[in-house]
């Protein structure tokens, strides 16, 4: 009897801390439970009594949730942060799949400006300077559960870029957002270039 009890033991503890965590964070939510006729209110702290700075309508979708704090989530709206109860969010599992990247997946930075976005089976690059495609994109990940931790790589005509994705504290330093995925990313060619960012998978709640 005590050698079952403690295989049990041995079992539970030996279980990796993905096996029971529904997400990891960014990802997207859904609203759900909020009635048609009203919305669900985003709040400039996480306390029911805290200001009202913006609102989600009832059939919402594709909300980006950075981090949670109790049973509020944090969200980029107007430029911003702000806080939404959980309670009304339905968490998306569609959202990091194996060795592929959300469809809303962008990474930009600054000093200098940029950005890349995936387009075509490829990354798109863009400085105010201009543009350019780099194609045969590849995405790695982890291999762990539901993590967004990614690598991109891909080709293009000065040689090879690949970006590193990181689910941590980000900030651009241009706005009061916050995100939840820094890049560093790394360009070959005749004078290779490194630049650091911040990464999203939705645009900012809200109107």
């Amino acid at each position: 009897m005590l050698k079952a009890v403690l295989l049990c033991l041995l079992t539970a503890v030996a279980l990796p801390a993905w096996a029971t965590q529904e997400y990891i964070l960014p990802t997207l939510f859904d609203v759900h439970g909020v009635a048609a006729d009203d919305v669900l209110n985003i709040r400039e702290r996480p306390d029911a009594g805290s200001p009202i700075i913006g609102s989600l309508a009832p059939d919402a979708t594709g909300i980006e949730i950075i981090e949670t704090e109790g049973n509020w989530g944090l969200l980029n709206t107007n430029e911003r942060t702000g806080w939404v109860s959980m309670r009304y969010l339905r968490y998306r599992t569609d959202v990091w799949q194996d060795d592929a990247v959300p469809a809303g997946l962008r990474c930009g930075g600054n000093e200098p400006f940029w950005m890349i976005e995936p387009r075509d089976g490829g990354l798109m690059w863009w400085t105010p300077e201009g543009e350019m495609f780099y194609d045969d994109l590849t995405v790695l990940d982890t291999g762990v559960f539901r993590s967004p931790r990614r690598a991109l790589l891909a080709s293009g005509p000065e040689g090879r870029l690949t970006a590193s994705i990181t689910n941590a504290a980000c900030n651009d330093g241009m706005s009061d957002m916050r995100y939840g995925l820094d890049a560093i990313v790394v360009r070959d060619g005749e004078t290779p270039r490194l630049s650091t960012g911040c990464c999203w998978i939705a645009r900012p709640a809200g109107p």
